[in-house]
């Protein structure tokens, strides 16, 4: 296999390549116990998935952090299949940002990838005096093997989409990626693309807006974000931003896999649409909306009519399926892609959820469904909250999805998940024809974790997936 050369680093020379590396026998997945009652630490748990092993199912390590309400929330690497030409780079680190407490946990995964250890706190103060950011969320390494996370909010809540950049070896807090003063009004996730000189960053909302919960009004007084933007990759500067028809608060951004590709999709969770951003002849960029989910009309629920909430989007290695989770309606779906113009919807499974038959809430009408779906129950245990995280095989078969979004929202929109804990579930995939399977036989209950109910969130494993590589 490639990734056995001399002279290679860590990851896949590409993303085909990476489609032919080993079966996930283990994962990594934040744990999250702030706004829970649980006066405990956040752990990133360690989670045997190998169908072969005894373990099977099971969480095998729990590392504890150091301190109180974290919450832990997007994972990334030290270095990644952006560095497969640099053999002296090696993917033994996990970066865990802190969205509330802005802090950084570097993890040792390397030395027993079984029994992760924690190699090293940045703490938020450093942040805060070399950067003047704070609420951090998505970590990607880049080539130069420097570590990159973006920002949410400056120290004080205030919104301030900005990056810190991380030296790759020591990691220490460098600076800004960003030119002085050039951060974006709001942040949340991003993707680079160096063949077209170009970034994508998304915007959620100034933390202090988020923290507590969410507000309607907040939406009418237009401070949850709308817009994405275009940065030069070279010059690290904002070219271009642009507003999203029917895009309110977008999240994940993927761009194609294929690193010659000039487009991608990013998902827009109030307005429930997937929007494709894709680049010019001129060299200028632009978006157009390629989904809707439509909202239902409902009775006994916070509003008239519930939206989807589309959390989480990521597209297979081979650039043909795009999956994305509908966390308030409870249904994760996958599209063809092969025509990115126009995405066709080719499986859908409802995995709980607010709408299920049974609950507090009515649904008076309703666009797609003739009924309401049933609670779902996995080996005898029903599944609270609805599909959030997702994150796919390397070969495409499976994928894999836990019911957490985040400890102030789920607490408000998801009672139950505070008490009951959130699970991991399985899809099998049918690569071929397209659809999606639940597997019944698993399930992992972080309901029963030893101190109490925990909320599982974004999910890694050891030698890189399809959300956190990027390829050049």
């Amino acid at each position: 296999m490639a990734t056995k050369c001399g002279k290679c680093g860590p990851g896949y020379p590409t993303p085909l390549e990476a489609m032919k590396g080993p079966r996930e026998e283990i994962v990594y997945l934040p744990c999250i116990y702030r706004n829970t009652g649980i006066e405990a630490p956040d752990y990133l748990a360690t989670v045997d998935i190998d169908p072969k092993s005894p373990q099977y199912c099971q969480v095998i390590h729990r590392l504890p952090m150091p301190n109180l309400k974290d919450e832990l929330h997007h994972s990334g690497w030290n270095t990644c299949s952006s560095c497969f030409g640099d053999s002296t780079k090696s993917r033994d680190k996990l970066m865990l940002p802190c969205l509330m407490s802005s802090r950084i946990y570097v993890v040792d995964v390397g030395s027993n990838p079984r029994a992760p250890k924690l190699h090293k706190v940045i703490e938020a103060e450093d942040i805060h005096a070399k950067c003047g950011l704070g609420y951090i969320h998505t970590s990607h390494c880049l080539a130069s093997g420097e570590v990159m996370i973006s920002s949410l909010g400056d120290p004080k809540g205030n919104g301030k989409g900005g990056f810190v950049l991380l030296d790759g070896e020591t990691f220490e807090v460098k600076g800004t990626w960003e030119r002085p003063g050039g951060a974006a009004p709001m942040g949340y996730d991003f993707w680079y693309q160096p063949r077209h000189n170009v970034m994508i960053s998304t915007e959620w909302a100034a933390p202090n807006v988020f923290r507590d919960g969410f507000n309607p009004a907040d939406v009418e007084a237009g401070l949850y974000g709308s817009h994405i933007h275009v940065w030069d990759w070279q010059r690290h500067e904002i070219v271009q931003t642009l507003p999203l028809q029917d895009g309110l608060i977008p999240l994940e951004v993927r761009f194609l896999h294929n690193p010659d590709a000039a487009q991608g999709f990013v998902g827009c969770a109030l307005s429930s649409t997937i929007q494709r951003f894709y680049k010019n002849q001129g060299g200028t960029w632009s978006v157009e909306k390629v989904i809707q989910v439509p909202p239902k009309k409902v009775k006994g629920w916070l509003l008239p009519e519930m939206p989807s909430l589309i959390t989480d989007i990521l597209l297979s290695l081979d650039d043909r399926f795009l999956y994305f989770s509908n966390w308030l309606h409870g249904d994760l779906r996958q599209y063809d892609i092969s025509d990115p113009h126009r995405p066709r919807l080719t499986g859908q499974l409802f995995l709980g959820g607010s709408i299920v038959k049974g609950g507090p809430v009515q649904v008076l009408e309703d666009q797609e469904l003739k009924c309401q779906p049933e609670p779902l129950v996995v080996k005898g245990k029903r599944v609270p909250g609805g599909p959030q995280m997702i994150q796919l095989s390397l070969d495409g078969k499976r994928l894999y999805v836990t019911t957490s979004l985040y400890s102030a929202w789920d607490k408000q929109f998801y009672p139950d998940l505070i008490r009951e804990g959130s699970v991991m579930l399985q899809i099998d995939v049918d690569t071929v024809r397209g659809g999606l399977k639940l597997n019944p036989n698993f399930l992992v209950d972080f309901g029963k974790e030893p101190l109490g109910p925990a909320l599982a969130h974004e999910l890694r494993y050891p030698g890189g997936d399809c959300s956190s590589d990027i390829w050049l």
